[in-house]
C-alpha cells in the first residue's frame, strides 16, 4: 500500500504529495487543479526541489527539517 503525506495546496487547488510505495521508492505526486485540466504527475524529489523555492519545494523542506529536529546528532 502507498503511503501519502500532503505538503502543500496552492490557493489555485493544486495539490502536492509526499508518497512512499512498497517498493521503497519515494516520490512527488502533483494533482493540477480542475482548471488547469486535473492532470497528475510523479516527479523525483530531487528534480522536485531543484525547479525552484516555490511554497512547495519549502514545505518538503520544513518536514526534512522536522526530522533532523526530532534525532539530533551525536558529536
Amino acid at each position: 500500500m502507498k503511503k501519502a503525506r500532503k505538503l502543500y495546496e496552492s490557493p489555485s487547488g493544486d495539490r502536492w504529495y509526499l508518497i512512499g510505495d512498497p517498493s521503497g521508492a519515494v516520490f512527488i505526486r502533483h494533482e493540477a487543479n480542475v482548471a488547469s485540466g486535473g492532470h497528475v504527475e510523479h516527479e523525483d524529489i530531487a528534480a522536485f526541489l531543484s525547479r525552484g523555492t516555490g511554497p512547495e519545494q519549502q514545505e518538503l523542506l520544513r518536514l526534512i527539517e522536522t526530522l533532523v529536529e526530532e534525532h539530533p546528532a551525536h558529536t
